[in-house]
């Protein structure tokens, strides 16, 4: 979180199934600014992501990666269209794969990170576990606009006609409407 005090940054590049192999343990943080995707998604590139994850091999012989992604991010409110903070949480919970083939034959419960050889970007994952994170719309929780600005005016009877109608033109070049 940005209140927390600033951690170690991560390294960007990684070797995966190396870090898998030997249990490596990593916590750190990474500057939203280094996180392009996610810059351009929110408001303002301050801030930071505290990151904490886990490379081990488990009982199927499966290298994963799990831990935790926590941000806090500027949007805008959708509703009345000023800035707001919003708190992002991650778990990933990855399974280091060679290739789609293999991404198909994992279980349900693990998503699958496509490494090859050498190394790989951490930031990337990272990056799309918290554009996952994001909210297809962002608004504050409480009422930040006044209900009475949602009405349109006063409701029209059903039976009432309105008087201008924009349409009365082309229903005249048609020869009146049809019963």
């Amino acid at each position: 979180m940005s209140n927390a005090p600033s951690q170690q940054p991560l390294p960007r590049q990684i070797d995966p199934r190396k870090f898998a192999q030997q249990g490596v343990s990593l916590t750190g943080s990474i500057a939203i600014s280094a996180l392009s995707r996610v810059a351009n998604a929110v408001q303002g590139r301050d801030g930071e992501v505290a990151v904490d994850l886990v490379f081990a091999v488990d009982e199927q012989k499966t290298r994963t990666l799990t831990g935790t992604a926590d941000a806090r991010v500027n949007v805008i409110c959708q509703r009345c269209l000023d800035v707001m903070d919003l708190d992002l949480h991650c778990r990933l919970n990855l399974a280091m794969v060679w290739d789609e083939e293999d991404a198909r034959q994992l279980p349900r419960n693990m998503d699958p990170w496509i490494v090859g050889e050498g190394t790989a970007d951490l930031y990337e994952v990272i990056e799309d576990e918290l554009l996952l994170a994001l909210p297809i719309v962002a608004y504050h929780d409480s009422g930040c606009v006044e209900p009475s600005l949602f009405s349109a005016g006063e409701p029209v009877e059903e039976g009432e006609k309105p008087e201008n109608n924009p349409f009365q033109v082309l229903e005249q070049l048609k020869g009146g409407s049809k019963n």
